[in-house]
C-alpha cells in the first residue's frame, strides 16, 4: 500500500506531466521527418576536399573561418581553424556541423523555426544559426560541415561551397 502522503507526490507529478505539453518544443508544421538516411562515414580525402573548398569560399569572401567536418554521428574527422579566425568559431564549427548530423537537416532550419515562433526556448541540443550543412553521398548522409567566423548567412556560404565539392 502506498501512503497518503506518497499518493499525493505522485498524483502531483501526473499533473505536472499532463501539463508538461504545454512547454515542449513545437516542431514546424511544414517540416517532415528527414527522409534521409546515415549512411557510411566521411573519409578523410573527402573530409579534405570539403574544407579546401569551403577555405578557398571563405578567402574569396575575405573572411578567416573555422571550418569542421564530423562523421554521421558528430564525431570529428577534420577541422581547419583559418589564420586571424577568432577562437570562439572552433566551438561553433564543430556543434554546427554536430547539429546538422544529429538532426539531418542544415542548421538554418532551426534558425527559422526560431524566427518564426515554432521553436522555443526549452528545446535544446540543437545550434539554431546557419552554417552547419548535410554531406551526402549516394542519397545517404555521410558527415556534416559547419563554418564559422563571419555572419550565419556568409557562414552558410562557405559550407555550401564545400558541399558543393563533395559530387
Amino acid at each position: 500500500m502506498i501512503p497518503k502522503t506518497m499518493r499525493f507526490a505522485l498524483l502531483g507529478l501526473c499533473a505536472a506531466a499532463l501539463a508538461a505539453p504545454a512547454l515542449a518544443q513545437t516542431a514546424p508544421a511544414a517540416a517532415p521527418a528527414p527522409a534521409l538516411s546515415y549512411g557510411r562515414s566521411i573519409t578523410l580525402a573527402e573530409a579534405k576536399v570539403v574544407v579546401a573548398a569551403a577555405e578557398a569560399e571563405a578567402r574569396k569572401t575575405g573572411l578567416a573561418m573555422v571550418i569542421t567536418v564530423v562523421e554521421p554521428n558528430g564525431a570529428m574527422v577534420l577541422s581547419e581553424k583559418m589564420d586571424g579566425s577568432q577562437y570562439g568559431s572552433v566551438e561553433v564549427a564543430r556543434r554546427k556541423a554536430e547539429t546538422s548530423a544529429n538532426f539531418r537537416r542544415p542548421t538554418s532550419y532551426f534558425q527559422e523555426a526560431v524566427k518564426g515562433g515554432t521553436l522555443n526556448a526549452i528545446f535544446t541540443g540543437a545550434l539554431a544559426i546557419e552554417g552547419g550543412e548535410l554531406l551526402i553521398l549516394d542519397g545517404k548522409i555521410v558527415g556534416a560541415v559547419g563554418a564559422s567566423g563571419g555572419t550565419g548567412a556568409q557562414d552558410g556560404q562557405t559550407a555550401r561551397a564545400g558541399v558543393a565539392a563533395l559530387k
